[in-house]
């Protein structure tokens, strides 16, 4: 099993920390950020994720003024390979060489830190082969800079053939009741090579949370809005699924969320969702997860109402899907 697994086993989640800064409504004031940081922390988080791209670099400035204090305390993992231009002023996706080295030169300088314990890969650049990313990373490891290397959706071949330059610790993807695409190979791969497998979005980006809805009420500025499953007429088939989910919450004697996070957290020991919320309260909601275990009968009652063939909608739109390597179920 990785490091990431056995180290920080206590809690098996982590705290996703991107819409603290970005892609989620408005960015919240920043001593309000910290302070969410902050009492994450206190109530037992020690994985905490950001990246490059998060805010144009916003997120990982935020994270290193919070958690300077806590450093020895807490598993920092970031990712490089996509920002904002500096020029464009638009996400990039390159992951050459020289450029990874920048960018991890420039996270470490952002999060006030001189090694970070995980560094992913944040897309395979189609531009540059996955064996010189995976090789430029490698040396920032003997150099110490970063400490284990990690992908973020990639398919199983990209994986396999990652591995074979470096060990790879990590690989982070979308997965929960309504993203099931890990299952077509990636699962078993990590599995197979010891590789932890990090689910992000693991309630569905809110939409297992019962949080959301109406669309309209998103910010104009939230990415969910340019996501197919949350354009409006396939909400509305979307949102007939949760009243048979909330009576299984129910029954099982959890909330929404919990029950999303208990999913995933079943689906393999070697898995660690990392669910995002600027919400202190969710913070603790989603962290007692921890304590719920799912009987088989659940799970299949789960698997049976939300999966690939009853969401409505693609995961992601066609502008974003070319930007990730993950296998696709055939339509």
């Amino acid at each position: 099993m990785t490091t990431l697994k056995t180290e920080f086993n206590n809690p098996g989640i982590g705290l996703g920390c991107m819409n603290l800064s970005h892609a989620y409504g408005v960015p919240l004031p920043e001593d309000e950020a910290i302070k969410a940081l902050h009492a994450a922390f206190d109530m037992g988080y020690r994985h905490f994720d950001t990246a490059t791209l998060y805010g144009g670099g916003k997120n990982e400035l935020l994270l290193g003024k919070a958690l300077k204090t806590l450093r020895n305390n807490i598993f920092l993992a970031s990712k490089g390979g996509m920002q904002i231009g500096e020029q464009s002023g638009v996400k990039e996706i390159n992951g050459a060489p020289a450029t990874l080295r920048k960018q991890v030169e420039n996270s470490l300088r952002r999060l006030q830190v001189e090694h970070i314990d995980l560094y992913y890969l944040h897309r395979l650049d189609p531009n540059t082969a996955i064996e010189a990313s995976v090789g430029a990373l490698a040396e920032m490891v003997k150099e110490g800079k970063i400490g284990a290397i990690g992908l973020s959706e990639v398919s199983a071949d990209t994986l396999r053939k990652a591995h074979a330059v470096h060990p790879i610790a990590a690989l982070q993807t979308e997965y929960s009741l309504w993203s099931r695409n890990a299952e077509i190979a990636v699962l078993q791969a990590t599995k197979e090579l010891g590789t932890a497998f990090v689910a992000f979005s693991p309630v569905a980006r809110g939409f297992l949370a019962n949080g959301l809805q109406d669309v309209d009420s998103l910010e104009p500025k939230d990415i969910r809005r340019n996501m197919p499953r949350f354009y409006p007429e396939n909400f509305a088939a979307n949102l007939k699924l949760l009243e048979q989910y909330h009576q299984i919450a129910t029954t099982v004697g959890c909330t929404p969320a919990q029950l999303a996070l208990a999913w995933v957290c079943a689906q393999g020991n070697h898995i660690v969702p990392i669910p995002g919320t600027r919400s202190v309260a969710h913070m603790q909601e989603n962290l007692q997860t921890q304590d719920i275990t799912l009987s088989a009968d659940i799970i299949r009652q789960l698997n049976l109402l939300i999966n690939q063939t009853s969401v409505t909608g693609n995961r992601y739109s066609p502008a974003q899907q070319v930007e990730i390597d993950t296998e696709e179920f055939s339509s």
